[in-house]
């Protein structure tokens, strides 16, 4: 049987959204079902949240629940792109006025159409 060390060295997903209704956070362990807490300012709710799986962790070993394994991203956060130069000298351009690398640039022209896009 594994100890609770064992699977709190396990880089287990944290979410944590704004609680709207009642200000503060949230914060959930996805793979840990019912592993819920709030907080809050964001240090209290990543506290809360380390506590409330350490919790979650010691009842579920003593009440013989399988535990699972943290589940595996298949994104990385890259990807290669290739496209037009007149588009590459166009970007690295608009990127040197803003005072960003032209991978900060992408991202914040990426996230600004993703968010356009999700709002409709």
């Amino acid at each position: 049987m594994n100890t609770i060390e064992y699977y709190l060295q396990y880089p287990y997903r944290l979410e944590i959204v704004p609680d709207v209704d009642e200000g503060g956070y949230v914060a959930s362990y996805p793979e840990l079902s019912g592993c819920i807490t709030v907080g809050e300012t964001l240090d209290d709710v990543v506290k809360n949240a380390e506590d409330a799986k350490r919790e979650w962790i010691i009842a579920a070993l003593e009440n013989h629940i399988a535990i699972p394994d943290p589940t595996t991203s298949e994104y990385s956060g890259q990807f290669k792109l290739r496209l037009p130069k007149s588009l590459h000298r166009s970007l690295a351009q608009h990127a040197k006025e803003e005072g960003v690398s032209m991978n900060q640039y992408c991202v914040y022209l990426l996230s600004k159409n993703d968010a356009i896009k999700n709002s409709n």
